[in-house]
């Protein structure tokens, strides 16, 4: 290029956050004719079927969600992820990671298997989604795993099942992605990479970006949360999980349906990007807080907004524990930091959202919203009190639920932080 011509878009310096541990997003998606070729490979491969989390891990590996990751973790990395929220082995030794990201498989198929064997990696449906060459085999410490992770091994907690049900063996190997499932299809305006969402943020300039983690459909509240970051950040990235979740959850596209109706009708134009990511949940609480803020580093946000039972479920954990776990991650750990709000809710005496460190008046004035409460409420018709959510948001929701025979509705308890 000249001295005299424009910088390209490829030139462009972003003002945002870089990614984790890395200077740029490793996607490890195949397209073209790579893709077609090892799609060829694979119909002629031994194969491990995924379970639907280490299906939605491994479209985040195909997509740069996980980067630096290049693939499932080996022993000496589960072991350190486990005890220490730390990377043992290769170039990523040591860095920051809060989760283990582990693929399992019966002892049969372990056993058949050597170092640098590959081996197609396929969906419950049969879709060949990727292929692995194969690092290690190792087993594991469930109880152990769930005890830190979880920090309980009661099996009704269902990130301890999804754990416990696991296959007897880990199978450890980098990856090539070769499908990104269903999302790209059923979620076209929702589901984006972390390169896309980028490219978004850089066009409108944002370089302080705060992220809204969400599986329900946003209350009152989450609309306060939201718009309390807008006043500190550039803007908000509403990003919803898109991908599986706990029986009584509202399914994504009813959520999407409600969240972008909400931005329609109660949000500033150009503060709020809605946008989706394709894990499924795993209920860990403040490890999973930690989780979110590292890949939403990748996605190019520069904050989390962590409320309330961050990922949390029934009452496994405290209220604000996933905002207190951050006070021990290392200062150079994690480039994208918590955004720390308090109990939030519709205040009587105020006549209007407020916070506990907002709000002068007594408790008994105090209307606390929660998710759980409002899913409970509207799977068993009861009366939702308006300041609990705004009216078309829950036009949407009592449409879904009418669609549901009253005994086909899962059960909605109200337990730990939600039940106050």
């Amino acid at each position: 290029m000249s001295q005299t011509q424009s910088p390209t878009q490829s030139q462009f310096k972003s003002k945002l956050v870089p990614p984790h541990g890395s200077a740029e997003l490793k996607p490890l998606l195949l397209n073209g004719a790579a893709r077609d070729q090892a799609l060829e490979l694979a119909s002629t491969l031994p194969t491990i079927t995924l379970s639907s989390r280490e299906r939605g891990d491994l479209i985040m590996f195909g997509i740069g969600g996980f980067t630096p990751l290049n693939g499932f973790m080996n022993q000496a990395d589960w072991q350190g992820v486990v005890d220490n929220m730390r990377l043992q082995s290769g170039e990523n030794a040591g860095l920051f990671w809060p989760i283990p990201i582990t693929l399992s498989a019966p002892k049969e198929t372990a056993d058949s298997l050597s170092q640098g064997d590959k081996v197609a990696l396929v969906a419950q449906d049969g879709e060949v989604m990727g292929i692995l060459t194969v690092e290690e085999t190792y087993t594991i410490d469930k109880e152990h795993e769930c005890q830190q992770v979880f920090t309980t091994t009661d099996s009704e907690h269902p990130g301890v099942q999804q754990v416990l049900n696991q296959e007897a063996v880990n199978i450890a190997g980098s990856v090539e992605v070769l499908s990104e499932g269903e999302f790209p299809t059923l979620y076209p305006e929702i589901y984006k990479t972390p390169a896309e969402t980028r490219a978004i943020l850089d066009a409108k300039g944002w370089k302080t970006v705060a992220a809204f983690q969400t599986r329900n459909p946003m209350h009152r509240s989450h609309e306060y949360l939201a718009k309390i970051a807008i006043e500190i950040c550039d803007g908000v990235l509403i990003h919803s999980l898109l991908g599986a979740l706990k029986p009584g959850d509202i399914p994504a596209e009813v959520r999407q349906e409600a969240i972008k109706t909400l931005i329609d009708n109660y949000f500033r134009q150009d503060t709020v990007i809605q946008a989706g990511y394709p894990l499924d949940m795993r209920y860990a609480g403040p490890r999973e807080a930690l989780l979110h803020a590292l890949f939403r580093q990748n996605y190019g946000c520069s904050h989390l907004i962590v409320g309330r039972d961050h990922a949390g479920v029934g009452d496994y954990y405290g209220a604000f524990d996933a905002q207190t776990i951050f006070e021990h991650v290392g200062k150079d750990d994690l480039v994208t930091q918590p955004l720390k709000i308090g109990w939030t809710f519709w205040c009587n005496a105020c006549n209007a959202m407020a916070s506990d460190k907002t709000c002068p008046h007594d408790a008994s004035e105090h209307v606390k919203v929660s998710g759980t409460k409002l899913r409970k409420a509207l799977s068993e018709d009861e009366d939702v009190p308006e300041n609990f959510s705004r009216p078309e948001v829950l036009q949407i929701l009592r449409d879904y639920y009418a669609g549901i025979a009253k005994e086909e509705r899962a059960e909605v308890k109200l337990t730990g932080a939600s039940a106050v």
